[in-house]
């Protein structure tokens, strides 16, 4: 099964260790980060999504942050 995340967080090394950390699980990069202003906190946020191939078969109660 293909899984897929998207990661994000404000632009603090706190977003790198999240990439990194998902990295070193498995997971691969899929596309280019995002870099946006969060004008309700006054923050820059970034983003990125993430995929990994699995054993098994999908279902919504997947807990992808535990694969």
């Amino acid at each position: 099964m293909q899984l897929y995340r998207f990661l994000s967080a404000d632009d603090t090394a706190e977003f790198c260790h999240k990439v990194t950390m998902a990295l070193n699980q498995g997971w691969a990069l899929y596309g280019g980060p995002t870099y946006g202003f969060d004008a309700a906190n006054g923050v820059m946020r970034c983003g990125q999504a993430v995929v990994k191939e699995v054993p098994g078969d999908y279902h919504p109660e997947v807990k992808l942050g535990e694969m």
